[in-house]
């Protein structure tokens, strides 16, 4: 059986695609970089995190973006015609007033790991964008192409436009193809693709909360009119009918008799056995707290098409913890290491920073088994902060750091945080106190963007290399630090996890809690911190209650 979620901490709006006897799934990443996550899979059972697809800043600059910004639902297909990849891709800049200023972007590949072409502009028609390669060579793109009008009906309605196949120029405006199936609001993600003559449309509604499901329709013509699916939703976490909301949380759609909340935002592949698998967005949160540590993470349901055409999943409508494995043989694939000792000649591709390449502060070569971090502006900036982070996959564990680091001035700091992002998160630093004359270690809180330095906590620092420690014991956390990796002293109180959640932190916030190493020098950004290693100690599966 296949235990889900299978893409566990912040895998959100998964796009899957198949080329031969390989699986490819590519998830939102929004303001973290490298950007475009792909996971790989032969089983659809076991994933291995394969590539990261924009790299540099000729391809895309995050800076200065809000959080939960950037690079909105990439869209990966597989065109058998030319054995191309290609990735439809949105980036988010605003969603001020309503406006959401998004600009999509196609580029191609030939090989899944690149190189990928510069990113070629389509338009700014709404965001969530799609590319479909019908049959006949041609090439479309579809969006939600979002209502900003008063007296209009919002969210808005899809639409659909042929693209130059070569050059993505679209062959004129965007027309509007279909309004949702549901009452629920919110419509987007769409995707378009073609079975037995038929043009099918997949897209979500609820919005990306409780209420949050799959829809489907379907017509002969590629611009409509489309029939819904007369058992719509196809998946959702809460199958009762509710009308939309404001607010895109919907908390009142909480289903206290599923583990998988959330459910929504799908992409289905039909494999050469006849079978078809889906995956979608989910979330586990915290109860009674209802919060999504995690974030939205990805999982996967088997399908089945009826005789009359439509998809339907296997076992009903709601999201399953166990799903049957396809008739494929079972491929072991090559995990995040646990451990990590910067021992390579590169960082390992599951490490991201906020908006900037991790290799702008990130060496190591500088020293050997060590990797270097030149310290940045404050962890609230956004625009150049050196933190080196991961994606938290779980909530019980231990996650330990090494770092050798002596601060000269109090604007010098470094340490291990988890964050969620520049106004949220907890940060464990070693740092130069005037007030001791000496280092010390000391905690900085960042809630909605107001700064507590914990100075009753403020500890002395000896001037050799440490141990700092994050315990995390479901909803709460603490930290520790020690000099021999064995014994270990608590520094500070209980932190409450929860809060490292897009349900606390507001709207306009679609990630999820990373664990981090970084290093602060508001003076002259040169001043630097080495650490070791990172032992990620983390129980994925032990599950949040």
């Amino acid at each position: 059986m296949i235990k889900n979620p299978i893409l566990k901490g912040c895998n959100p709006d998964p796009s899957i695609c198949r080329k031969g006897s390989e699986y490819y799934i590519a998830v939102s990443s929004f303001e973290w970089f490298p950007a475009i996550p792909v996971y790989r899979s032969e089983d659809l059972k076991n994933w291995e995190l394969f590539t990261n697809v924009l790299t540099d800043y000729s391809q895309i600059d995050l800076r200065n973006l809000p959080s939960g910004k950037g690079i909105w639902a990439p869209c990966l297909t597989y065109c058998e015609q030319n054995d191309m990849f290609y990735i439809l891709f949105g980036c988010m800049h605003s969603t001020n007033a309503r406006y959401h200023d998004c600009e999509n972007f196609i580029t191609c590949a030939k090989d899944i790991k690149g190189p990928w072409s510069k990113p070629v502009y389509v338009h700014s028609a709404g965001f969530d964008a799609s590319l479909f390669h019908d049959d006949n060579g041609r090439k479309y793109v579809c969006s939600i192409d979002w209502e900003t009008r008063e007296g209009y009906e919002k969210p808005g309605e899809i639409c659909v436009v042929e693209i130059d196949a070569k050059t993505f120029k679209p062959l004129g405006f965007p027309k509007r193809i279909y309004r949702g199936a549901t009452e629920r609001g919110c419509l987007e993600a769409p995707h378009i693709t073609k079975k037995n003559g038929f043009y099918y449309l997949m897209c979500a509604e609820g919005g990306t909360g409780y209420g949050h499901c799959v829809t489907m329709a379907r017509s002969r013509d590629i611009f409509g009119v489309y029939e819904t699916d007369p058992e719509n939703p196809i998946l959702t976490s809460y199958p009762n009918n509710f009308t939309r909301s404001a607010d895109h949380v919907v908390t009142s759609c909480f289903n206290p008799n599923v583990r998988l909340q959330k459910a929504g935002h799908g992409s289905y592949v039909d494999l050469p056995n006849g079978q078809t698998y889906l995956v979608h967005l989910c979330g586990r949160p915290f109860v009674p707290e209802l919060r999504c540590t995690l974030g939205r993470e990805t999982a996967i349901e088997q399908m089945e098409w009826t005789n009359d055409g439509w998809l339907r999943k296997v076992g009903g409508k709601l999201p399953e913890d166990f799903v049957k494995e396809p008739d494929l043989k079972e491929t072991k694939v090559t995990k995040t290491p646990d451990f990590d000792g910067f021992d390579e000649d590169n960082l390992g591709n599951h490490f991201y920073s906020p908006r900037i390449s991790p290799t702008d502060f990130a060496d190591i070569t500088a020293r050997k088994s060590y990797v270097r971090i030149r310290g940045g502006e404050s962890f609230c900036s956004p625009y150049s902060a050196s933190i080196l982070a991961r994606k938290l996959t779980g909530v019980y564990g231990t996650i330990t750091a090494k770092l050798d680091f002596t601060p000269e001035i109090y604007k010098h700091s470094a340490g291990v945080l988890l964050y969620y992002n520049n106004l949220n998160f907890v940060y464990l630093r070693k740092y130069f106190s005037e007030t001791l004359n000496a280092p010390a270690f000391g905690i900085v809180k960042l809630e909605h963007g107001e700064k507590t330095e914990f100075t009753d906590t403020r500890t002395h620092a000896e001037n050799k290399e440490v141990y700092m420690r994050i315990s995390l014991n479901g909803r709460e956390f603490h930290f520790e630090y020690g000099y021999d990796g064995i014994n270990f002293s608590r520094i500070g109180g209980n932190f409450d996890l929860t809060k490292l959640s897009d349900d606390y932190v507001g709207f306009g916030s679609y990630t999820g809690a990373f664990f981090g190493i970084g290093c602060i020098d508001l003076m002259f950004h040169q001043k630097t911190a080495d650490f070791d290693f990172i032992d990620y100690k983390i129980d994925e599966d032990k599950d949040i209650e």
